[in-house]
Formats: C-alpha cells, sequence, structure tokens
C-alpha cells in the first residue's frame, strides 16, 4: 500500500442524493425492512431446524440461503441507519475493509446456493427414485463448501486488490456502503487490472451460476411437460416456483446492474439497484419462501399448533 493511501484513516459515504432532507422517513423505512430481514431469516432458519419434515437437501440448501442473506444484509443495513441519523456519514479504513469482504463473500456464495438449490431440484424432479442417493449428505456438504470457499475467494482478491491502490483524489464514496466501483473511483493507481480481475471473477461467477441455473431448468420444464398427470406437473411446478422466483429476483437485479455499469445512467439509479439486491432481496425471499411453498406453510401449522 503506497504512502498516499495510509493517510487515509476513514471514508465518508454520501448515500442517497437528498438523504438529509428525508432522514427520518428512510430510517424508518430501512429499520423496518430490516427488523423484517431479520425476523423472517431467523425464523427460516430456526424452522428447518426444529421441524423434522424439512430436514431434506432442498430446505438444507434454503436453510443456508437464509444464513447468507441475513449475513451480507448485516453487513451493510445497520452501517446505513447510523450514517442516516449521522451529522457526518462515515467508515473507518478497517470497517470499509471487513464491510466489503464480509458482504462480497456472501452474496457470491448466494449465487452459488442458488445454483445448487437448483441441481437439487433438477435431481428431484427428472431422477426421483435416485434422488436420495444422488443428493446424498456428503454432496449437500461439498456443494455448501464450494459456495462459501468461492464467496471467499471472489471477495477476498477484489478486497485485497482494491485497497492496495493508493487514495489520493478524496475520501468520499458516492454510495451508502464500501463497494468496490466507487472505491476505485477514488485512487489515483492505475486500477486497469482492478477492473479486469474483478471482470473476469464477477464474470467467471454469473456465468457458471447462471447457466447451471438455465441448464437444470430447461430439463426440468421439459420434464414436467412429459408427465401425463396433471396433478403431477402442479406439484412439480409447485415444487420449483419458489426458487424459481427467487432466482429471477436475484440475477435479474444483478444483470440490471451490470447493464448499469455500461452506459450513462446515474449513480443514483445505481444506487437504488444496490438497495434492492443488498437490502429488499434478504426480506423478500423467506416471504417468498413462505407463501409460495406449501411444504414451509404445512410446516408452520404444524409448529404452531404445538405451540398452542
Amino acid at each position: 500500500m503506497g504512502q498516499n493511501a495510509t493517510e487515509v484513516t476513514e471514508f465518508v459515504l454520501l448515500g442517497f442524493a437528498g438523504q438529509h432532507k428525508f432522514w427520518h422517513v428512510l430510517f424508518i423505512v430501512f429499520l423496518v425492512i430490516y427488523i423484517a430481514t431479520l425476523v423472517g431469516n431467523i425464523g427460516m432458519i430456526l424452522l428447518i431446524k426444529i421441524e423434522s419434515s424439512l430436514h431434506t437437501p432442498m430446505y438444507f440448501f434454503l436453510q443456508h440461503l437464509a444464513f447468507v442473506d441475513l449475513c451480507y444484509s448485516s453487513a451493510i443495513t445497520p452501517k446505513m441507519l447510523q450514517n442516516f441519523v449521522s451529522t457526518r456519514p462515515s467508515i473507518s479504513f478497517r470497517g470499509c475493509i471487513v464491510q466489503l469482504l464480509v458482504y462480497g463473500t456472501f452474496v457470491t456464495s448466494d449465487c452459488f446456493i442458488l445454483a445448487a438449490m437448483a441441481v437439487d431440484r433438477y435431481v428431484a424432479i427428472c431422477n426421483p427414485l435416485r434422488y436420495p442417493v444422488i443428493m446424498s449428505q456428503r454432496l449437500c456438504v461439498l456443494l455448501l463448501i464450494g459456495s462459501y470457499a468461492m464467496g471467499f475467494l471472489n471477495a477476498s482478491v477484489n478486497t485485497s486488490l482494491t485497497f492496495l491502490s493508493n487514495f489520493c483524489y478524496s475520501n468520499v464514496i458516492n454510495h451508502f456502503f464500501c463497494d468496490v466501483p466507487p472505491i476505485l473511483a477514488l485512487s489515483c493507481s492505475s486500477i486497469d487490472f482492478n477492473i479486469t480481475v474483478l471482470t473476469l471473477f464477477v464474470g467467471f461467477n454469473l456465468t457458471l451460476t447462471v447457466s447451471v441455473v438455465i441448464f437444470s431448468y430447461t430439463y426440468i420444464l421439459a420434464a414436467i411437460l412429459r408427465m401425463s398427470s396433471a396433478a403431477g406437473r402442479k406439484k412439480a411446478f409447485s415444487t420449483c416456483a419458489s426458487h424459481m422466483t427467487t432466482v429471477t429476483i436475484f440475477y435479474g437485479t444483478l444483470s440490471y446492474m451490470y447493464v448499469l455499469h455500461g452506459t450513462n445512467k446515474s449513480q443514483e439509479q445505481e444506487k437504488v439497484s444496490s438497495v434492492f439486491y443488498g437490502v429488499m432481496i434478504p426480506m423478500l425471499n423467506p416471504l417468498i419462501y413462505s407463501l409460495r411453498n406449501q411444504d414451509v406453510i404445512e410446516a408452520l401449522k404444524h409448529v404452531a399448533n404445538k405451540s398452542l
């Protein structure tokens, strides 16, 4: 790290345009969202843990999806809430490193867990008789470890390269949390290598996980259409509906972000997109799986009846 970089002890987070005029409204809105995120994801984790009917590979991955949603939301939302009420919204240099590392790790892990869930649905529908053998506990654990490992690798490499830059232009980040592009915008070092590495890692992760999801659901759709029973088709669609809804929202928002990044769209629009996949999606996922998944609904009823 160069001499100029050591002079930066904190970063100022600009947040949203005009947030100081409406800080009280923004604070309440995002506080409610974050509380809903905590309640929904912790509730999902506990429900899957205590309800034996949900001790299957699908819900094993769903439990960890709730965990990573909880982690990457918690990496950015509490600091954002603090900055809404602060006269000088800022984050320490080390705090910025930790925030980016944690956020990057769990967002990337989210992508791979969603891909693992697509593989699980493919095996369940296309090879139902061999499902318990193929989706063994060992394979599920290996897929999960791989998801977390890929997340940590991606985040640690890009975080390390980002903070090896010299920051001599400014310490003001035009964002509401520490993310790679707005931090690199402050660098007076050459960032060509950083951009190349970021593009390669993000491109590989998205291409691999999206391809797995697309191929899995192509075979799933073909298998469903070949079913002679209308009840069987309905049941197969219902088991995939929640996951497909989550995948569409998550990858759709990420894709929109990368399309925006290459256009003349304003940074404020990019921030709004970041809010959606960084703050809103972790709240929506438990709702999607609660409202659109019959197994979860029945498990909730069972737990509620036992507690009465």
